[in-house]
């Protein structure tokens, strides 16, 4: 049983009634999922979430439909949630899921779970031919902004002493200056 009464549509406020609306609009259906109507018993939030959920998977992108489903599937699973398990198991069957898939899907984020617990566990270093090779440029703040601030920049003359601080997996150390707050 929820935590919270979940608001009918004729009981919502109107910030919650629109964001139904949209849901039923955007799904072409004249149902409204539970989870919509727990988090409509805080408006603001039903609003946030629903405008999150239709960017991100209604939307089109570079992910097809069905992808976008299993990986929140996978998470869903991971993270133990029954009711998004049910819920976008329901999707990406809609989008083309079978139980083949589903058997699959779930080899996989157990396999993903077990790796990364024993590589966590093990605490094993990233293989250099896998880390990113980004090149990071150094930070510089615009004279303008500086002055806007109040505070002058760091100065050699003003560092009062350096601090140690792990970069990269190979436990390398770089010095980073900081400045004493008086």
């Amino acid at each position: 049983m929820a935590l919270v009464k979940l608001v009918n549509y004729a009981d919502a406020a109107p910030e919650a009634r629109a964001v139904f609306d949209d849901i039923m609009a955007t799904r072409d259906s004249e149902y409204v999922n539970h989870i919509w109507r727990a988090l409509a018993a805080h408006p603001p939030l039903l609003k946030r979430f629903w405008g999150q959920m239709k960017e991100i998977m209604v939307k089109p992108s570079r992910l097809d439909p069905l992808t976008k489903e299993l990986i929140y599937l996978a998470v869903s699973i991971t993270n133990d949630c029954t009711y998004c398990i049910n819920s976008h198991t329901a999707a990406a069957r809609k989008k083309g899921l079978d139980d083949g898939i589903l058997g699959e899907l779930n080899e996989i984020v157990a396999l993903a779970n077990a790796g990364n617990r024993l590589t966590s566990g093990l605490q094993v270093e990233v293989d250099e031919v896998f880390e990113q090779t980004h090149k990071v440029s150094k930070w510089k703040l615009p004279r303008s902004v500086r002055k806007k601030s109040g505070k002058r920049p760091l100065s050699r003359k003003r560092q009062t002493g350096t601090v140690g601080a792990a970069s990269g997996s190979r436990g390398k150390v770089r010095r980073q200056a900081v400045r004493r707050e008086d």
